[in-house]
């Protein structure tokens, strides 16, 4: 019962999120991406040089980072994004996307410059929190400096 509520809230409540998740999902599977269920969500790796992105049920991520301790981190990081999503539905582009994306794209000089954690900011922080509570998985995160590294 509790799957079939996280799928029918994911599906009703999240449907424009999950919606653009699904098409490049399946655009992906198409090209031959692999792809994975990790709890509810399937997370697809892809040949870019990104981070992870999460689209509700969807999580696509780099797939041959040389970091395996990344790798560990970002699957749960994205899942806790995908539980974002349940929560806030139609609100997850606003509340949890759009600030994240800033975040992510235009304060890495920032962040670099003064030791501070991608983590530190409030969608990151509660997606690290909600990914190790649903997946019940620990992450290992080193230090701010080394989070993007391919050293741990």
């Amino acid at each position: 019962m509790k799957k079939f509520l996280f799928y029918f809230v994911q599906w009703t409540w999240g449907l424009p999120v999950n919606l653009v998740g699904l098409i490049i999902f399946l655009i992906c599977k198409a090209l031959g991406r692999k792809s994975e269920k990790f709890g509810y969500a399937y997370i697809t790796y892809l040949p870019w040089n990104q981070g992870g992105l999460s689209m509700g049920l969807f999580i696509f991520m780099k797939g041959d980072h040389p970091n395996k301790i990344w790798t560990y981190n970002t699957r749960i990081h994205e899942y806790g994004h995908t539980w974002q999503c349940l929560l806030l539905g139609v609100f997850y582009y606003p509340v949890i996307a759009i600030p994240s994306a800033v975040w992510c794209n235009f304060f890495e000089g920032y962040r670099r410059k003064n030791n501070v954690s991608y983590y530190v900011f409030y969608p990151e922080k509660w997606a690290n929190a909600w990914g190790q509570k649903f997946s019940k998985m620990k992450m290992k995160l080193p230090e701010p400096a080394k989070e993007r590294s391919l050293e741990a």
